[in-house]
C-alpha cells in the first residue's frame, strides 16, 4: 500500500481539560494527512494493559526507559480508577508515511529532549504536556504525555490489531459520570459542517474550543459522510418552512418582474399561478442547495442505489452532555445568519450566509433525539475503518 493508517490517542486528562480543540487543530494544519475516524473511548481495565503491554515492547533506542514510563502512564490514567472509566479520544490519520508525520508533530517525550528553553510550542507535547524531574534523583515525578502515538509502521499495526478487536460493540456515545441532579442533564447535537474540511484548516478544532467554553462534556464524536437520504431526512422540517416563507414573496417578485419586463399587468390568477410553480419550486431549490451542501449531491441527480450510500464531503458530528447543553451551546453557536451573530460566536466568527454557517447545533431535545438518529450517533466506522486497513495490509505483506 502506498499509504499508512496511524492513530493518536488523546490522554483522558487532556480530554478532561477541554484541550481536543487545541490538539486537534494542531494535527489538522501541520500534517498532510487526512482525518478519517474520531471515537470517544472508554478504555477498561484490559484493553489498558494489553496496550501499556505492546507499548513495553516499544524499546527506544534514545531512552530506554521510555517504553515503561509509557507502560506506567497508560496502566495508572486510561485504565480505570475504581469503576470509573475515563474517556480517551481515539483520532485515526490515513496518509503517506503517516506515523513518522503524527510523531513528530506530536513531538518529543522525555527529559533530556525537553529542557526549559528548548521548548517553542511547535509541537504538541511542548504545548499540553508535561515531564518534571527530580534534580538530585533523576527521577520522573510528574508525567502528562497530552497525547499517544506510535513511532513506526510495527508499533501501529500492533496497537491497530488491538483496537480491531476490542472496538466492536462498543458504546459511541459514552457514559462515566454520576449528576447529582440527573433529570437535569441534557445531550445535545452538533455538526461540524463540510466547508471547515475543504483544505486544511484550524476551523474544526478552534471551532470546538469556542465551544468548550460552555463547560460542557464532548461524550461522543465521529467523522462522517451525510448521504443523500440522511440529508433528506435530517432537513425535512426545513423543506416545508423554506415553502411557506419563500414561495409567496417569490412568486409575487416573478410577477413584477415580469409586467416590468413586458409592460403588461398580470392578475391575481396569475400571481397564484407563479406563487404556487415558480415560488414553490424556488424554495424547493433551496432545500436542494441544502441537501446537497452536506452530502454532496442533490436527491435529484443521485441515482436511487445510491441515495444511502456515503456522501462526498466531510463533517464531524459531537455529542455534548451537561446541565442546559441545548442553550448553551446555541448561545455559542450563535443565529442562523452569522451577520446577525455577536461577536466570539461560532457563527459569527466562521459562517458566510445562513447555508454555510459553519456548525449546526439541535434547537430542542426533541430534535437532538432526532438528529442523533437521523446520523445513527451510536454507531462509529473506526473499527470498520482498521479491520479493513488491516486486511488490505495482510495481503500485501
Amino acid at each position: 500500500m502506498d499509504y499508512e493508517l496511524s492513530y493518536v490517542l488523546v490522554t483522558p486528562y487532556t480530554v478532561a481539560k477541554s484541550r481536543v480543540g487545541g490538539v486537534l487543530s494542531r494535527l489538522l494544519t501541520r500534517v498532510d494527512l487526512e482525518l478519517v475516524g474520531a471515537q470517544i473511548l472508554l478504555a477498561d481495565a484490559q484493553l489498558a494493559k494489553e496496550y501499556a503491554a505492546i507499548l513495553t515492547e516499544q524499546l527506544d533506542k534514545v531512552n530506554s526507559a521510555a517504553s515503561n514510563l509509557l507502560s506506567e502512564y497508560v496502566l495508572k490514567n486510561m485504565a480505570p480508577t475504581g469503576d470509573r472509566e475515563h474517556r480517551t479520544l481515539l483520532l485515526l490519520f490515513r496518509g503517506p508515511h503517516a506515523c513518522k508525520k503524527l510523531s513528530d508533530i506530536c513531538g518529543a517525550l522525555y527529559a533530556e529532549n525537553r529542557s526549559v528553553e528548548s521548548l517553542t510550542g511547535e509541537t504538541i507535547r511542548d504545548t499540553y504536556a508535561d515531564l518534571l524531574v527530580d534534580n538530585t534523583t533523576g527521577k520522573v515525578t510528574y508525567f502528562e504525555p497530552a497525547v499517544l502515538t506510535p513511532r513506526n509502521p510495527l508499533n501501529a499495526l500492533k496497537t491497530l490489531r488491538l483496537l480491531a478487536s476490542w472496538l466492536p460493540g462498543r458504546p459511541n456515545i459514552v457514559e462515566n459520570v454520576t449528576y447529582d441532579n440527573p433529570d437535569k442533564i441534557e445531550r445535545t447535537l452538533v455538526i461540524i459542517k463540510p466547508e471547515n474540511w475543504n483544505f486544511a484548516s484550524s476551523r474544526p478544532g478552534t471551532i470546538i474550543d469556542i465551544f468548550a467554553k460552555t463547560g460542557l462534556r464532548i461524550v461522543g464524536m465521529k467523522v462522517h459522510r451525510m448521504s443523500v437520504a440522511e440529508a433528506l431526512d435530517f432537513y425535512a422540517p426545513v423543506k416545508d418552512a423554506l415553502i411557506e416563507r419563500l414561495s409567496i414573496p417569490t412568486g409575487i417578485q416573478a410577477k413584477e418582474l415580469l409586467q416590468g419586463e413586458f409592460g403588461i399587468h398580470l392578475s391575481k390568477k396569475t400571481e397564484k399561478t407563479l406563487i404556487e410553480s415558480f415560488g414553490t419550486e424556488y424554495a424547493i431549490d433551496q432545500f436542494e442547495q441544502i441537501v446537497e451542501f452536506m452530502s454532496g449531491c442533490r436527491s435529484s441527480d443521485c441515482p436511487l442505489e445510491k441515495i444511502e450510500q456515503p456522501g462526498n464531503v466531510k463533517v464531524m458530528i459531537l455529542v455534548y452532555e451537561g446541565e442546559d447543553a441545548i442553550r448553551k451551546i446555541r448561545d455559542v453557536l450563535g443565529p442562523t445568519d452569522p451577520g446577525k451573530a455577536p461577536v466570539g460566536t461560532v457563527r459569527r466568527e466562521f459562517g458566510s450566509n445562513i447555508m454555510v454557517n459553519s456548525a449546526h447545533a439541535s434547537a430542542t431535545l426533541e430534535n437532538a433525539r432526532r438528529e442523533m438518529n437521523v446520523v445513527s450517533i451510536h454507531k462509529n466506522i473506526c473499527g470498520e475503518i482498521i479491520h479493513s486497513y488491516l486486511i488490505l495490509h495482510d495481503q500485501d505483506a
